[in-house]
């Protein structure tokens, strides 16, 4: 098989705080750049590294700048200012010019190695998103490990959709996905959940996770819980109709213990005192209110699905098939 038939990868990482672990990163990437062949057999080659300057606090610029004149395969793509790891992942993307794009972060972690095995996923599974799927703990403290995996729960459970349950950010992508994504995707939203509206193949390839080159962690546990709460404002529809459910659920019961003291008060049963008649307006009203603020908010997120630039749909340039199964 030559050249000519290998799959283009192009790769994406978002620097913030590079400057002593992307020189170690692009050096384990460079081999990559000439013909591969996975496990599986499949050929593939990296195209091109993009690097995403996103204003860190350390001197990444001087580091991009050397490294892209080391590298001819290295790109730069510089921000304006800081906006943050999924923004910069996107800028990224929408410059990717490859059969398939990889996101990777800048710390060492995830192993560029395994970009052959998540490709045989990819291609013998029919999958247009394939995650690493750690198969060994992250190195970070048991806190913040259990916070992770209670997070990855909830939105799990939001999205309604268990394959986009171990999502992360080393990722591969279908190119067209991904830079059709980069040009869709609006100002704030979480970037699995806009994978996750023009995505239906999503598979998963366990990996091991290696320690991080830096002693201290780019995400402070504010900034983490900043990711999650745009998670929880971006997936949808499915938490504001708790509203809904809690306002029909709240006039239930009023309906019940208004049924419950007027049988008691005609047949004697049971005293009714002054309190019940406050108790059911009190209930039910509260109801009323929490279900127009439910229909509300369901208003809201149609708005802002709008504005978050989610597509109506999709064309592909290549045939829809569906995923192996195994």
């Amino acid at each position: 098989m030559d050249n000519l038939a290998a799959l283009s990868v192009s790769i994406v990482i978002p620097v913030y705080r590079g400057e002593h672990t992307l020189p170690v990163l692009v050096e384990e990437i460079a081999p990559l750049i000439y013909r591969q062949t996975t496990p599986n057999g499949n050929c593939f080659m990296v195209r091109e590294v993009l690097l995403v300057h996103d204003c860190g606090p350390d001197r990444s610029d001087e580091t991009l700048e050397f490294l892209s004149t080391q590298y001819p395969f290295v790109r730069t793509v510089w921000l304006s200012r800081n906006y943050g790891q999924h923004a910069a992942t996107l800028a990224g993307m929408a410059s990717a010019t490859g059969d398939w794009v990889v996101t990777i972060d800048e710390d060492g972690q995830q192993n560029p190695g395994d970009i052959g095995c998540m490709l045989d996923n990819a291609l013998d599974s029919s999958l247009q998103l394939v995650y690493a799927c750690a198969t060994n703990l992250p190195p970070h403290g048991w806190l913040r490990n259990m916070l992770s995996r209670t997070a990855k729960a909830i939105s799990t459970r939001l999205l309604g959709n268990s394959k986009i349950g171990s999502f992360n950010s080393f990722r591969l992508i279908d190119g067209e996905i991904a830079r059709t994504l980069a040009a869709y995707c609006g100002n704030g939203v979480y970037l699995d959940v806009g994978l996750f509206w023009i995505t239906e193949r999503i598979g998963h390839c366990p990996v091991s996770l290696r320690n991080e080159m830096r002693h201290v962690s780019g995400y402070s546990y504010l900034k983490l819980f900043g990711h999650f709460w745009n998670l929880i404002l971006t997936t949808g529809t499915r938490p504001l109709r708790l509203i809904t459910v809690m306002g029909f659920c709240s006039m239930f019961v009023a309906c019940v213990i208004a049924a419950h003291v007027l049988y008691g008060k005609y047949y004697g049963l049971v005293p009714v005192q002054g309190w019940a008649s406050i108790l059911i307006a009190v209930v039910f009203f509260a109801g009323c209110i929490l279900t127009a603020l439910g229909v509300i908010a369901e208003y809201l997120a149609v708005t802002m699905g709008i504005v978050m630039g989610r597509p109506l749909y999709v064309v592909s340039s290549k045939p829809t098939r569906p995923a192996v199964r195994k």
